[in-house]
């Protein structure tokens, strides 16, 4: 089984700083990073910022397809015009079969706001209690699903085909 983890930071820099708490506990073999992105959503700007990892993600990967969805239904939508926002809600409709329905998102949004940021993983195999000790006092908060490995192979092979074409 996967994890979609979502960690939110309370400043802009803060999901940044975690990222060598995160290589350190794969490093350790305390969780297995698959896939991961973060967010940093500067005071004043009207939307966030979006990076993929590639240095600690592994082979299945999902890749830039997964992230640029997910970001967009999340903090794009509400900005864009009632046409676009249809077609992302039809998508989104998609990501519900697997695992990550309109609540996680409309809970990331109401948390992910100007002055914060997030990190974004796909994680396996992580032992939880280890990996929940690293984070605390990190003013950090958890936001999370589970997918389930059907969920999870749904995922990465929706993603696979919008990547290829």
């Amino acid at each position: 089984m996967g994890t979609l983890t979502v960690w939110k930071f309370d400043s802009a820099g803060g999901a940044a700083g975690a990222l060598d708490t995160l290589e350190r506990l794969q490093k350790e073999e305390l969780i297995h990073v698959n896939d991961a992105a973060y967010v940093y959503w500067p005071e004043g700007r009207k939307k966030p910022k979006t990076e993929q990892l590639h240095n600690m993600t592994g082979a299945g990967a999902l890749g830039g397809s997964f992230w640029g969805l997910l970001f967009g239904l999340i903090f794009f939508v509400p900005l864009l015009g009632l046409a676009v926002g249809a077609a992302m809600g039809a998508l989104g409709g998609s990501l519900a079969k697997v695992g990550i329905d309109d609540d996680f998102i409309d809970e990331v949004r109401r948390n992910v706001t100007p002055g914060t940021s997030a990190l974004f993983v796909m994680t396996s195999n992580a032992v939880a209690d280890k990996v929940l000790d690293r984070f605390k006092g990190s003013g950090a908060s958890l936001i999370s699903t589970n997918l389930s490995a059907d969920q999870e192979a749904q995922l990465r092979e929706a993603f696979a085909e919008v990547e290829s074409s």
